[in-house]
């Protein structure tokens, strides 16, 4: 099950429980926006997301190893991460 709040994360819809991966995406330390997938471990694609405007993402995923990239204007850029279950995942993505 993957999903995300259209327009950015806000820390108030975050659902108790839920295996969650967020984060944001900056070039030169300034908020980038774009588009953020989530591969699986095989790198399978599982979802995309548009990034806020202040480039924040974030997925509700269940637990194990994922890939989030970053797809941007003039750039990408990969992440690995592990998600616990139930736990928050922080990414932060510079391309």
């Amino acid at each position: 099950m993957c999903g995300a709040k259209a327009g950015g994360p806000d820390a108030s819809t975050i659902k108790p429980g839920e295996t969650t991966i967020q984060g944001q995406v900056t070039r030169d330390g300034e908020p980038v926006s774009g588009y953020v997938r989530l591969l699986d471990a095989t790198g399978e694609f599982t979802a995309e997301v548009p990034t806020s405007a202040t480039g924040q993402f974030r997925f509700y995923a269940a637990e194990g190893t994922w890939t989030v990239r970053a797809l941007v204007p003039g750039g990408t850029a990969d992440r690995t991460v592990v998600a616990q279950k139930g736990g928050l995942a922080e990414v932060a993505i510079a391309v």
